[in-house]
């Protein structure tokens, strides 16, 4: 096994939820090794991160590995839902700004705040 799709799928196994479901593909072209990463979509938060900073982070692990090996890894994260999903705060009515409604918020205990 190659050592980068060994490294992602090392990595990846331990911080998802199922690591069975963890599968990678590697390709190799003229740009380089791709590496497509297919997981449980329930694991999907975990490696992507709050803004993407863990796939960020593996992103540029694998640049590293790839340098080390002479060649240059990009990762695709497979998504088989084309990532329409809506964000957590829509879907759930959270705390999203879009769907607040000003009028409910109850600010009678700053009202008669001096500033």
């Amino acid at each position: 096994m190659e050592k980068d799709k060994q490294f992602l799928e090392t990595m990846v196994k331990s911080i998802v939820g199922n690591p069975n479901a963890v599968n990678v593909e590697r390709t190799v072209d003229e740009r380089g090794v791709l590496l497509t990463l297919k997981i449980d979509p329930a694991d999907m938060g975990y490696v992507i991160g709050r803004k993407g900073q863990t796939a960020q982070a593996i992103r540029t692990l694998l640049k590293i590995v790839g340098a080390k090996n002479n060649s240059r890894v990009n990762l695709k994260i497979y998504d088989p839902e084309g990532g329409n999903r809506p964000r957590r705060e829509d879907r759930e009515g959270g705390y999203g700004h879009d769907n607040r409604d000003n009028r409910d918020i109850d600010t009678s205990a700053v009202d008669d705040l001096k500033i």
